[in-house]
């Protein structure tokens, strides 16, 4: 199978389960291989597959999580084989391909499958798709298998289907392919010895410092070439300059933005010319797995992975920095023991190791799903497709609503705009931004796909334009990015739309309409932005004094988030940019903080108000909403005559319910009518809701009510007292003068009233429901009390006979 000047021609560990493989896919044209690292399924699997005739009829495809992985493999591959890339194997990563007429194994990026599969759903000529390095679970890799299998089930059931995993549960992938046969490569790997921090470290703490130490204790006690593992490109540059390591040894960096040339670099044997020299790597997560490093003897791990994060509340992905998974810190350790036995230092304790997650998050769990709802739509819609892990609802809504706003979709469907952006590789903000603001905007949509070559150079992305325009301006270490950021943005341009006369900053505000940023008051740079959240700036940034930015990046959460890339807009540019010009908005609304209506002309860019003034002639109707809603921020204002007519209510069956919950609810239609002359809190206090009331009852409820429940009670002198029925039983309260001749006990509705009589200074004497026994026991004791406090007020000695009064004798 191999040649005999493959350097890598060493039996491998993945030939022994070969023939069972390809049984399976032959038989059933499906199967999940589960083989750990250096098991040799990248380069070994594809080529038993050819040898076993599955390129007869069709190229063989195989996915790679990264670009290096893709080109790397297609190398090996070719090797094996004794052929080139470009003729019997190729590769196709994003803006490069290496293919021709007679390549029967072609390696690919997976977003490159999603193009394919979406313009070829029966994916014509393909006979054989293998998913290497499925365990990484990458949104692409998750929404291509699901495209795959739709396509095999609905057009293409002779298309064979293979997952290659290292550490993945093989029996989820198994059972979704419809209970694929899963086969296991026990692999190769020599011994690793393991090393643990003592202590672990604090938290906020820098990695430079305690990695480098780590580093200079495995030099003295190892020997051979070396692989650290970072968070990212940041952390190995700082780690860099922290070193301090004698000359035979070679420190090369790996990470993805590193030109290609660089990354090669990392993977050849070195040539010491006579020295004895050590190689350490200083690598992200690039290096877990896909890629082989010879000579790797030890692994320094960090413990830390870098992941991006989306937040469906503010709609905005964020880098965070987290404790690495067991299942990566076993990919990471395997690295060392390729070869021969190795070892491990880890910067975090063996009781730490315990408490780590078992295997990092599915991308589809914490990622921008914006790229993936676009395809979706594309694709006819996600009804049915089989994801080892539902997209979660709340992330699909956001993206669907970004999608929405930029005019992708329409009620759920794709539109041809929708399409359009589906067609350019870039995030459908971006290409929203080249399909309107055409070939002028391809350099901003090339910087803000890579990574920020001036991380250093403050926010300002004037400062990153000009050096791409002249890249002689920018530092040394950045010139190779900026040169493949060029070579991006000459393509981009080929892709873009027509040509338009939009500026810069109009061009960004079309890709991040909900990222325009206005200055707040005050003397820090903090900016309201339009999608409601805020951000700040350093007070050193250049472009700290601007009244309006567009923000392209933001790093951090809540008050602590930081404007990483912007650009400054004036008004007249936003007021002219298609799709994001602010408009102007009447606005009568409750002010919590004045406690009054205030009513306003403003001209208003999602959250932002750009510009305020003064309602002249404000509708009655508009105050009287907006003095609603300071009813319902203060609460209803309830008299006592409003409560006492609720509590009869309450009492009577099929009448309108007037509980306080439902009585604001409703407010619009039985309160409004009557808050045209409510303007402050004052005025709602005020307010007297029981003819509004009486209205929501109506009149023939008001008819039934008064029936059941007499608003009033008669008293011997003919004045009528109000009837509270809010206690146990109905209750009046009256001078006790006025029921003098009273020698019935009064009721209402067949139960009598509670009577609490009261002094002539209005102050209660005796609570009663037995009018005449009060007049036959305890009003003589009243009587002599009372005479003598209130002298000019009768005390008959026997009331029921007297003449009811509210009167007082003449004074003398």
């Amino acid at each position: 199978m191999r040649k005999v000047d493959d350097p890598f021609a060493i039996r491998l560990p993945i030939e022994e389960v070969l023939p069972e493989l390809v049984d399976a896919l032959s038989s059933g044209g499906q199967a999940v291989l589960q083989a750990p690292p250096g098991a040799g399924k990248t380069t070994g699997v594809p080529v038993a597959l050819f040898e076993a005739g599955m390129a007869d009829t069709g190229r063989i495809l195989m996915l790679e999580p990264r670009r290096l992985a893709t080109r790397a493999a297609a190398e090996r591959i070719a090797q094996t084989l004794g052929t080139k890339v470009g003729e019997g194997v190729g590769y196709r990563v994003r803006g490069e391909a290496k293919v021709g007429k007679a390549t029967r194994i072609e390696v690919v990026t997976e977003g490159i499958l999603t193009r394919m599969i979406q313009n070829d759903p029966e994916l014509s000529g393909v006979s054989t798709l293998i998913f290497d390095e499925f365990h990484e679970r990458s949104l692409q890799a998750d929404l291509g298998l699901a495209l795959a299998l739709e396509a095999r089930e609905a057009l293409r059931p002779d298309l064979r289907l293979l997952v290659m995993s290292a550490t993945l549960d093989a029996e989820p992938v198994a059972a979704l392919m419809g209970r694929a046969p899963v086969i296991t490569s026990e692999g190769r790997s020599f011994p690793v010895e393991e090393h643990w921090a003592e202590a672990p470290l604090s938290a906020g703490a820098r990695l430079e410092a305690p990695m480098a130490d780590l580093i200079a204790r495995a030099m003295d006690e190892t020997t051979g070439d070396m692989l650290a593992f970072l968070p990212g490109e940041g952390e190995i540059r700082r780690l860099t300059s922290a070193l301090r390591l004698p000359d035979t040894v070679v420190v090369m960096p790996l990470y993805g933005a590193l030109p290609f040339a660089d990354q090669r670099a990392v993977m050849q044997p070195l040539r010491p010319g006579g020295k004895q020299i050590r190689k350490l790597v200083l690598a992200t997560s690039i290096a877990e797995t896909s890629l082989t490093i010879p000579g790797i003897r030890t692994v320094i791990d960090s413990g830390r992975a870098r992941r991006a994060r989306f937040d469906p509340g503010t709609g905005m992905s964020r880098l965070v920095t987290e404790a690495v998974s067991r299942a990566e810190a076993t990919q990471r350790a395997g690295r060392a023991g390729r070869i021969e036995a190795g070892r491990v230092y880890r910067l975090w304790t063996r009781g730490g190791h315990g408490a780590l997650p078992a295997f990092p998050p599915a991308e589809i769990e914490a990622a921008d799903l914006t790229g993936l709802a676009l395809e979706l739509a594309l694709w006819g819609g996600g009804d049915g497709l089989k994801f080892l892990t539902p997209p979660p609802e709340g992330a699909m809504a956001s993206a669907q609503r970004l999608l929405q706003d930029l005019g992708a979709l329409e009620e759920g469907r794709i539109t041809d705009h929708g399409k359009t952006l589906s067609a350019l590789p870039v995030h459908p903000r971006l290409g929203h931004m080249l399909a309107l603001a055409g070939p002028g905007a391809a350099p901003l949509a090339a910087l803000l796909n890579e990574r920020d070559p001036l991380r250093n150079a403050g926010a300002d992305l004037s400062k990153r334009l000009k050096a791409l325009r002249n890249p002689g301006t920018a530092p040394e270490p950045a010139r190779p990015a900026f040169k493949r950021i060029t070579q991006e943005a000459k393509r981009l341009a080929r892709l873009a739309g027509p040509a338009s006369d939009l500026t810069e900053a109009q061009a960004l505000a079309l890709a991040y309409p909900d990222r325009i940023g206005l200055r707040r008051p005050g003397d820090a740079p903090r900016f309201l932005l339009s999608g409601g959240r805020g951000a700040q700036m350093g007070a050193e940034d250049d472009l700290a004094g601007q009244r309006l930015i567009v923000v392209a990046d933001i790093e951090g959460e809540g008050r602590d988030a930081r404007i990483r890339l912007a650009l400054p807009i004036s008004e007249s540019e936003l007021r002219t940019t298609p799709g994001v010009e602010p408009t102007w908005h009447d606005v009568a609304e409750w002010s919590k903080r004045e406690r009054r209506v205030v009513a306003r002309q403003q001209e208003r860019l999602g959250a932002l108000v750009l510009d305020d003034r003064h309602w002249k002639d404000t509708p009655d109707e508009a105050l009287a909403l907006a003095a609603l809603e300071g009813i319902r921020d203060l609460g209803l204002p309830v008299s006592t005559k409003a409560r006492r007519l609720l509590a009869r209510i309450a009492l009577v069956g099929d009448m309108p319910d007037c509980s306080q919950e439902t009585l604001l609810a409703e407010a619009e239609t039985w309160l409004l009518p009557y808050l045209g002359r409510i303007r402050t809190a004052a005025d709602i206090a005020a307010l007297d809701i029981t003819e509004p009331l009486k209205a929501r009852v109506g009149w023939d409820g008001m008819q039934a009510l008064d029936r059941a429940t007499p608003p009033s009670f008669t008293t011997p002198l003919g004045r009528a007292i109000a009837i509270d029925y809010s206690g146990e039983a109905p209750e009046i309260s009256l001078r006790l003068q006025e029921m003098f001749g009273q020698t019935t006990h009064p009721t209402v509705a067949g139960q009598p009233l509670r009577v609490t009589l009261l002094s002539p200074a209005g102050r209660p004497v005796q609570t009663t429901m037995d009018i005449p026994g009060f007049w036959a026991s305890s009003y003589a004791d009243v009587r002599k009390d009372m005479r003598g406090r209130y002298p000019r007020h009768p005390w008959p000695e026997d009331p029921t006979v007297a003449d009811p009064t509210l009167r007082a004798k003449p004074r003398k």
